[in-house]
């Protein structure tokens, strides 16, 4: 298995014609690492920052590397290499194109994919959906029967299906009922924890990311803005953005500060 490798964005400007979007982001994630938060309002560009660290979105300035090399530059195997150590989990990520696949079939061709890209592989399907607190009764159902979060909780079992060293997660468990989204939550975080998986979760849900990161990054005006435990970040309020969620979370803000 290849040697573990960060991820790490400097000095990233992204956007769109006549639209910046990020400017000047540094950014780093770890293998073994504790899990990082991306926290920040809807349309603050975690989801452009996070496609541009898959290199599916290229920077206008500065840039994104793993193992040392330009992600927008990976081709063949060393691409294959990328896919399989570092994994991201869209909350779009699920799209169904063939009605008959079923979930253990997912969760194969997640484990195959792991090899071609040169990782070690000795997880059994059932052991995948344990980990994201699902019974294997779901291995011969078709991905069309399954509920809004059994989807999204079969995403995160196919990321991890590779036994990755990194994870990017962008929304991981907005369709999981709020009720159990604290134990999903709390399993995903000890095999994170267990795997030694370095992780950067981005979402707007200020508990998910207090349960699931020590340390939280806040993205707002293109720019890191603060940085550290959530209670440090909330403290921020000279920054309009954070001002704001701190004004329309105050249940979430007083238990966290």
């Amino acid at each position: 298995m290849p040697a573990p490798s960060s991820l790490i964005a400097s000095s990233l400007h992204a956007g769109y014609p006549g639209e910046e979007v990020l400017s000047g982001i540094d950014l780093t994630v770890h293998p073994g690492a504790a899990p990082l938060g991306l926290l920040g309002p809807s349309g603050a560009g975690k989801t452009t920052l996070l496609a541009t660290l898959s290199g599916e979105h290229k920077p206008s300035a500065g840039r994104v590397t793993w193992d040392g090399r330009d992600v927008t530059r990976l081709r063949g195997k060393e691409r294959r290499r990328f896919r399989a150590a570092v994994r991201f989990v869209s909350q779009y990520a699920m799209t169904i194109s063939d009605p008959r696949e079923t979930v253990s079939s997912r969760l194969e061709l997640a484990a195959k994919e792991a090899r071609k890209g040169g990782r070690t592989h000795a997880v059994s399907p059932a052991e995948m959906l344990a980990s994201v607190g699902l019974p294997d009764g779901l291995l011969p159902r078709t991905m069309r029967t399954l509920s809004g979060g059994e989807t999204q909780r079969v995403a995160l079992a196919t990321a991890l299906a590779t036994r990755p060293e990194i994870l990017v997660l962008d929304e991981p468990l907005t369709a999981v009922d709020p009720n159990t989204r604290t134990e999903i939550a709390a399993t995903l975080a000890a095999t994170i924890g267990r795997l030694g998986i370095g992780t950067l979760v981005a979402s707007h849900d200020v508990e998910l990311l207090q349960r699931l990161c020590p340390q939280i990054a806040f993205l707002g005006q293109g720019r890191l803005l603060a940085q550290g435990t959530l209670a440090e970040v909330l403290s921020h309020t000279e920054h309009e953005p954070i001002r704001e969620l701190a004004e329309a979370n105050p249940r979430a803000v007083q238990r966290f500060r």
